[in-house]
């Protein structure tokens, strides 16, 4: 893989509205080097046939607990400590206006 020049990096700085200096330059023109052939040799690896695609290295489940009834409280002892019920339900003020 070819290196990044220092006009690519200016032109990558430029895009993301960086103040890089000269010196600057050429350090990330370097370091931004190694990453890309990093990244290339792992795209060289590849997974073989017989290695299924994955998004996680190891298996996930969910745990989920069983739904087990309970009892409640009553809805009129719920109600009971309500500022304002109305119809077996709270009441509250009304907070956006009527569509039509």
């Amino acid at each position: 893989m070819a290196a990044i020049s220092r006009d690519e990096v200016a032109h990558l700085a430029r895009l993301s509205r960086l103040a890089v200096t000269e010196d600057e330059l050429d350090r990330f023109a370097g370091q931004l080097d190694v990453i890309l052939q990093a990244v290339a040799r792992v795209g060289e690896a590849g997974a073989g046939d017989d290695i299924p695609p994955t998004s996680h290295s190891v298996p996930l489940t969910n745990v989920f607990r069983d739904d087990v009834v309970q009892p409640s409280l009553a809805q009129a002892d719920v109600l009971a400590g309500a500022p304002d019920a109305a119809e077996g339900r709270f009441r509250v003020p009304r907070i956006l206006d009527e569509e039509a």
